[in-house]
């Protein structure tokens, strides 16, 4: 089961702790590829995190997160980080 946002694991199965890269697999064919690091932040973010706890938590600088996240909406063709955890949580609701 993937989001379709972001082909992550749904929200209800990944562990708050979890960061890691290596289990980012993928987009579905038609989408625009994230990269690894951009799986995480949308994880992060997906889970409830601010910018602020994202960066520190990914040893980033929170202007740095901002840039990630606009390049995100930007590939996935929404506009708010409301955007993104609505469409990362009715993924994950209908068991993609």
């Amino acid at each position: 089961m993937r989001c379709r946002a972001c082909a992550c694991t749904p929200l209800s199965a990944i562990s708050r702790t979890s960061t890691a890269a290596s289990d980012a697999p993928g987009l579905e064919a038609g989408s625009p590829p994230l990269t690894s690091r951009q799986h995480q932040i949308v994880r992060l973010v997906a889970q409830g995190a601010t910018n602020k706890e994202v960066a520190a938590r990914l040893y980033l600088s929170p202007r740095t997160v901002d840039c990630h996240l606009r390049r995100i909406f930007e590939r996935l063709g929404i506009t708010s980080r409301a955007d993104l955890i609505r469409r990362c949580a009715a993924d994950a609701g209908s068991g993609r």
